[in-house]
């Protein structure tokens, strides 16, 4: 019996990241670095409060790269956005924390 109950809880864990997950990306891979580093230090100083972690990276982004940056910070959404070429950036990070930043015209 305790080989199978641990078989289950083994079978039933959940895979929980803790290291950002780039999932789409299609800028230089200089922009991509500088903004998965602004990305992460903004959802670890802001980790309970997601909208003022999706604020400082906007607010980064626009000063770093020149404006019109958009950021989404969130869990269970889904996205369709029309962007600039090569400013789209959709990343997981702590597991469940979906991270989405783009650039209009």
């Amino acid at each position: 019996m305790a080989e199978g109950e641990v078989k289950k809880e083994a079978e039933t864990k959940k895979v929980e990241h803790t290291y950002a997950l780039v999932k789409t990306c299609d800028m230089t891979e200089e922009i991509k670095n500088e903004a998965v580093d602004l990305i992460v230090t903004a959802c670890e100083k802001h980790a309970p409060n997601n909208f003022l972690a999706a604020r400082m990276i906007k607010e980064s982004m626009d000063k770093k790269f020149q404006p019109s940056w958009n950021a989404v910070v969130g869990e269970a959404y889904g996205f369709e956005i029309d962007y600039l070429c090569s400013t789209l950036l959709f990343m997981l990070y702590g597991g469940n924390l979906g991270i989405v930043t783009w650039k209009c015209s």
